[in-house]
């Protein structure tokens, strides 16, 4: 039993009330987010959409989550997180009761755009939230753990949807609708306002283009002027690319072998099983470790395993190679967050946190565009582009580690970035010993 607690508390120990009452509303919402993942297929076989339209109305969701994520980042720095969050999750479940009425296609496109700008407004806010509770040396496992549960949930909603839709796609709206709501009731409930104004402090020279607390330009002129944040978004970026190749060209290419759909969805399978399973051990294998270091491994590994189908025609190739970037991914997931929290002055974290989240969208758009025409004219050498890629990013990060590690020193020396604000709400719950009544604790 001795070992079994002392592993569960240094993977979930510590952490504040506030934060397992939002990891159950990520949990939540992402077990009942399925109803945008059959669009396009409610849209030709319920209401005889052509499937030029189809992918049309798709994109117009695409597009909605671009804006949502910016206007997700501005209003939880403004607002707040709580008022946010629960704007979002309320609307949302409204948009998707109205979709599932919905009978033409304008109107459906519509609604559809305003469910991407809707359903994109709280990842700034949530991961936000949990940098103003969490205190910094624990924050990679409260990363850890959002990534978990939002895999878990996502493996849920799989399985779910596949049998509502074929039962009722009216219940397959109606149930994302409940979730969403359920999940909004969570935050009301429990989750009370993180975002703290900070005091004024004392001068301290920081490096070039760090925005100060109580400097009131646009949060996110401030971030996309920001270079060491910009290159470490590039950086994810190309992390979004490589992880984009599972679900928009590797289909393309088993298809190539002679592989059947159902090969494809065992290798989808066999990397979200991965994830469920093994994620709750990265925590151990990756703190004291330097984030840099860490990124630099997981993405090469991810650059590995892609750079492998270069000579993969068989199943089995591509499960051993969906396993090596699989791990990568899971390394790479808690210090890639925390490394973008690290980086967001305090009064713009939200605003960081949108810039960042655009690079998914971007990734979603040049993955498949870019990727289409290389797999066409390379055919089996894409894969080694995409590796030679990888590993790029990989000594990437190893060059633009140092950088990044003087800009958080210099910041938490400005800003006292390693207090955190955590709010009264409850005894912790996960091996965590600590007092609750404080306000403030030191990281």
């Amino acid at each position: 039993m001795q070992p079994l607690r002392r592993w569960w508390n240094e993977t979930a120990g510590g952490l504040p009330a506030t934060f397992w009452y939002l990891w159950a509303g990520i949990l939540i919402n992402r077990a009942g987010a399925f109803a945008m993942l059959f669009l396009s297929l409610y849209l030709t076989e319920a209401r005889g959409a052509s499937a030029a339209l189809a992918g049309l109305v798709v994109g117009a969701y695409g597009a909605g989550g671009a804006v949502g994520v910016l206007l997700g980042g501005v209003l939880a720095d403004r607002w707040g997180r709580r008022a946010t969050l629960l704007t979002a999750h309320l609307i949302t479940a409204g948009l998707m009761v109205a979709l599932a009425l919905s009978r033409h296609l304008l109107l459906i496109a519509v609604l559809s755009a305003l469910v991407g700008v809707v359903h994109s407004m709280p990842s700034p806010a949530f991961v936000a939230a949990i940098v103003d509770m969490v205190p910094e040396r624990r924050r990679s496992r409260a990363f850890n753990l959002q990534f978990w549960a939002f895999n878990l949930g996502m493996a849920v909603a799989s399985l779910l949807a596949g049998v509502l839709a074929e039962a009722s796609f009216l219940a397959l709206f109606l149930v994302d609708a409940g979730a969403t709501l359920a999940t909004a009731l969570v935050i009301a409930w429990k989750v009370p306002e993180t975002l703290s104004r900070p005091a004024l402090t004392p001068r301290v020279d920081l490096p070039a283009g760090t925005a100060r607390p109580g400097d009131r330009r646009s949060g996110l002129v401030t971030a996309l002027t920001d270079r060491i944040f910009l290159s470490f978004v590039g950086l994810t970026f190309v992390l979004a690319v490589l992880t984009m190749q599972t679900s928009t060209i590797m289909p393309l290419a088993m298809r190539a072998d002679g592989l059947e759909p159902s090969a494809y969805g065992l290798v989808v399978a066999l990397g979200g099983a991965l994830i469920v399973l093994g994620q709750l051990f990265v925590p151990r294998l990756i703190d004291r470790r330097r984030k840099a270091v860490v990124l630099a491994v997981s993405t090469g590994l991810m650059a590995i395993g892609f750079g492998a189908l270069t000579f993969a025609d068989q199943l089995a190739f591509y499960l051993g190679a969906a396993v090596v970037w699989t791990v990568g991914s899971m390394l790479a997931a808690p210090p890639n967050a925390q490394i973008n929290a690290d980086l967001a002055p305090p009064e713009l974290r939200a605003r960081y946190q949108s810039v960042f989240y655009l690079t998914f969208p971007a990734a979603s758009f040049v993955a498949p565009t870019l990727g289409g025409v290389s797999l066409q004219y390379l055919g089996s050498a894409h894969w080694l582009v995409v590796g030679g890629l990888g590993l790029l990013a990989a000594v990437g990060h190893l060059l633009a580690g140092p950088p990044r590690e003087r800009r958080v020193a210099a910041l938490i020396r400005s800003t006292g970035s390693g207090r955190s604000v955590v709010p009264a709400a409850g005894p912790v719950p996960a091996g965590g010993a600590e007092p609750t009544d404080e306000r403030i604790r030191i990281a």
